[in-house]
């Protein structure tokens, strides 16, 4: 322990209060995070920065600091990715961010080989946290040739109307698949990838971190992903904020929801995919297309394992027999996302409330 382990373990504390939550571990892997990524001076002022974005005069009036000074620290931190910058005209408001998705994501351009690993340690814990969630952060989309025509589909649901609501947006490189990269791993699905919206949109820009594009390179990047087999994973809200385009061998997220025993159960999708045995001659296209290990290739023909299966929709498109079709689920295990990030946080905030 040295004279800054208290601001850290309080920083950890205040991490954990936040929706997404901040697990401890037995072997300390979040504290070396913590140092690797804040100064104590930093430490010290995100204690003061909540998720309700307030500019520096009211951060600074918390704890008596001078607002000129707050103003260029928060600055530097949101500039670092420590926190949240929304700039409306002249007027900046600043708040938290959780770890993933969030300040991990906004590390993008200083990935190395010890961050890297001690993230791919941490990650697991964070992921086993929030897979008690039932409304986690992202949820899973069908990719939208998997749907026919006679489908009537939500526009939070379908990537292209998705992308036709937005008024900013930029594509940034996928960050779980540069991370693979950098330490000599990885896969050669299409790395600028991931789409941002609106605010967020703003953030990578002014950070560095993608570069903004229209909405039809942006229904480009869908049809880019959808021919390299990747899942289409939004923010899971109705007003949507980014669309990650995802690899079963890259992602953490379905990395770690493809070892659990019951993937359906934890993945927010209205969606699943059956195949018709009459059509089926088992071929085994859809195994390369599947991210779940969801299908099960018997002597024959194939099947789906439906408590395995997300409802990604990338078996379905590729299928010479047109053999697979997506349907919806039942009502009673179908979701309606939260209107938006705010109303997620208080949902979650009351989810995780409850279970203590």
């Amino acid at each position: 322990m040295d004279e800054h382990t208290e601001i850290y373990e309080k920083l950890a504390d205040h991490l954990d209060r936040h929706p997404e939550g901040f697990p401890r571990t037995a072997t300390g892997v979040e504290m070396r995070i913590l140092r690797r990524l804040f100064t104590p001076e930093e430490a010290a002022m995100a204690l003061l920065v909540t998720l309700k974005p307030e500019s520096p005069a009211a951060v600074a009036d918390k704890a008596g600091l001078d607002p000129e000074v707050t103003a260029g620290r928060l600055e530097e931190m949101a500039r670092k990715g420590l926190i949240f910058r929304l700039r409306k005209g002249e007027v900046v408001r600043y708040m938290a961010i959780p770890m993933v998705v969030g300040i991990w994501e906004y590390h993008l351009n200083d990935l190395d080989p010890d961050f890297i690993k001690d993230m791919s340690e941490y990650t697991p814990y964070l992921f086993n946290q929030k897979s008690q969630l039932k409304n986690p952060q992202l949820r899973t989309i069908p990719v939208s040739r998997a749907l026919s025509a006679e489908q009537a589909i939500m526009a939070y649901e379908e990537a292209r109307a998705i992308v036709a609501g937005q008024d900013k947006i930029v594509v940034a490189p996928c960050i779980c698949r540069k991370e693979h990269k950098i330490i000599g791993g990885g896969c050669d699905k299409p790395l600028e990838s991931c789409l941002v919206f609106g605010a967020g949109a703003r953030y990578y820009e002014e950070n560095g971190l993608g570069r903004p594009i229209g909405p039809q390179e942006a229904l480009e990047v869908l049809d880019q992903a959808e021919k390299a087999g990747l899942v289409l994973q939004p923010s899971n809200t109705r007003r949507v904020d980014n669309i990650c385009t995802c690899c079963g061998c890259c992602c953490q997220v379905l990395i770690n929801l493809k070892r659990l025993p019951e993937p359906a159960r934890y993945a927010s999708s209205n969606y699943f995919a059956s195949i018709d045995p009459e059509l089926c001659t088992g071929c085994g296209t859809c195994l390369d297309r599947c991210q779940m290990e969801a299908i099960d290739m018997g002597e024959e023909t194939a099947s789906v394992l439906r408590n395995r299966c997300i409802g990604c929709g990338l078996c379905v498109t590729t299928c010479p027999q047109e053999a697979i079709r997506l349907q919806e689920k039942p009502q009673a295990e179908k979701s309606t996302p939260p209107i938006d990030r705010r109303e997620r946080f208080r949902i979650v905030t009351e989810e995780r409330s409850a279970k203590d």
